[in-house]
């Protein structure tokens, strides 16, 4: 059993933005990628960004394949072993949405010169170290600097089976697609921020937030998934679209309220949420026919999230037994749609009657 930490600093008071929500935008990083001339691809590499997947993918040993990503990211919550236990379950989804199996990782520290003190800094570091050891993942080593932010994350590699490996290319048309985490928390971390989230709130989302997509990885992998991308800071409806545009395929959506943490929709209508969900629909929403869907709730398919679910694309027939298989993991899901024929829009919604 940890101790939790006794500090009264609020780490989240400490930054601008919390968690995935202080992603570069998506505009900002595709028009600086857009500038970086590329070497020849080497055959070995099977995924890299060109299809803006979880993790980069290189062919190693025969049919397997070396899973590989990086992740970091400002306080989301105050606790701060809590803040370990987030930060590295984030990471660690990369690997798992591609079907891997995390094997090491180097730790990422950014932290103000003398700003914190060594007790926090080493349960931030115990809960990242926890949360790894829960995955089957050895932390080997890592790097640390000044900076006026704190700022905490982990390099993963992982190693998946090439004939199993999921990607955001492979969805086709009657595909069933599911959700494996409910969507809310950049809100709901904002409130925190604001100093408005009921402390019922905050445990059921940091609870959600330091879960392993493990479980669903593994029922994924386990009744032949087509695609899949874990959701985190551009939204549901902009890795929903990545997914779309990577497999040249229209996602079609039925959005409802259940598929948000409690009360998201409340507090996006005092306007409680972070900037990251209006930089997500900015950029993404010219990719998506909204609908008519309710504007708060289309507003929360744009929030930014946080070590948030698995959006999985199964087929028809097995869509069923993979809801089986997530309800005996005790895997919070819900079906959100299908994969249709490409349209005019990555991502077409329809409000529920």
């Amino acid at each position: 059993m940890r101790k939790r930490s006794t500090s009264d600093v609020r780490l989240t008071a400490q930054v601008a933005a919390a968690g995935c929500a202080a992603k570069l935008g998506p505009g900002e990083l595709r028009a600086a990628l857009a500038l970086v001339r590329q070497p020849r691809r080497d055959p070995r590499v099977l995924v890299d960004a060109s299809t803006l997947d979880d993790a980069g993918v290189f062919a190693w040993g025969r049919g397997d394949v070396l899973v590989q990503t990086v992740d970091f990211f400002t306080p989301i919550v105050d606790d701060p072993y809590d803040y370990g236990q987030v930060a590295a379950a984030n990471a660690l989804s990369d690997v798992f949405a591609m079907g891997g199996r995390p094997l090491t990782s180097l730790a990422l520290l950014c932290a103000p010169d003398g700003g914190l003190s060594t007790g926090v800094i080493a349960a931030i570091l115990q809960g990242g170290l926890d949360k790894m050891h829960e995955a089957g993942a050895s932390v080997v080593g890592g790097h640390s600097i000044r900076d006026p932010e704190l700022k905490f994350g982990y390099a993963v590699t992982g190693v998946a089976k090439r004939r199993r490996l999921l990607v955001n290319s492979g969805a086709r048309p009657t595909d069933q697609l599911f959700l494996t985490k409910p969507i809310g928390t950049g809100v709901l971390t904002t409130a925190l921020k604001q100093g408005r989230l009921e402390p019922g709130l905050l445990r059921r989302a940091t609870r959600q937030m330091a879960t392993l997509n493990r479980a669903a990885s593994e029922a994924a992998i386990e009744h032949a998934a087509t695609a899949a991308t874990d959701v985190t800071g551009f939204s549901l409806l902009g890795h929903a679209s990545q997914v779309a545009d990577a497999s040249d395929v229209t996602i079609a959506l039925e959005p409802r309220a259940d598929w948000l943490l409690p009360k998201v929709l409340e507090y996006i209508a005092q306007d409680v949420y972070p900037g990251g969900l209006a930089r997500n629909r900015k950029f993404f929403a010219e990719k998506v026919e909204e609908g008519g869907v309710e504007e708060n709730l289309l507003r929360a398919l744009y929030d930014p999230q946080t070590s948030g679910g698995l959006l999985v694309a199964v087929p028809a027939r097995k869509s069923a037994a993979f809801s089986a298989a997530l309800r005996r993991r005790r895997v919070w899901h819900v079906r959100v749609g299908e994969v249709v024929r490409r349209g005019a829009h990555a991502v077409r919604l329809a409000a529920k009657n």
